[in-house]
């Protein structure tokens, strides 16, 4: 079994990522909890201070990340074209200007979906992402793929 597909990679998909990354990291979850702690803390009577401290920790992250993404795609040269994978039974190349990198599957950290991207990490903080639009009807083969070829505790995609 074998899938080839063109990925490109906007700021967009780069915010979607950053956004998932970091909301599933400590220290996404802990700035999220303690914004919303302290707008519940303002309903309960605190000052006005906790729910302007609230919100501006709540909006800090996401509109940071938003900034962060479009600099990064400013900043690659490699997301000005798109990207060709290829999955097989051995793992995934990818390739961009005749340039090649392949990668073993039980090499691979993790693979995770939102709503937006198949997300395949290679590292702990390295990922490949998969635009959902960009597979279009090869999305449920390339999931198929991943789940086939990596190990079920490393594979948490929602169809």
């Amino acid at each position: 079994m074998e899938v080839e597909f063109d990925v490109k990679i906007t700021p967009g998909v780069l915010y979607d990522y950053m956004l998932y990354h970091t909301y599933t990291s400590a220290s996404g979850l802990i700035g999220a909890v303690t914004g919303a702690l302290l707008v519940v803390a303002f309903f309960m009577g605190s000052g006005v201070l906790c729910l302007i401290a609230g919100i501006v920790i709540l909006a800090y992250l996401p509109w940071t990340l938003f900034v962060k993404s479009r600099q990064q795609y400013l900043a690659n040269s490699a997301f000005k074209e798109s990207l060709h994978y290829r999955l097989t039974e051995e793992g995934m190349e990818v390739s961009q200007k005749g340039e090649a990198q392949s990668q073993k599957w039980e090499e691979m950290h993790k693979a995770v979906s939102t709503p937006r991207s198949l997300i395949i990490y290679t590292s702990p903080v390295n990922a490949s992402i998969f635009p959902r639009k960009d597979l279009g009807e090869k999305a449920p083969l390339v999931i198929e793929i991943i789940s086939t070829h990596m190990s079920p505790k490393k594979v948490k995609i929602r169809g």
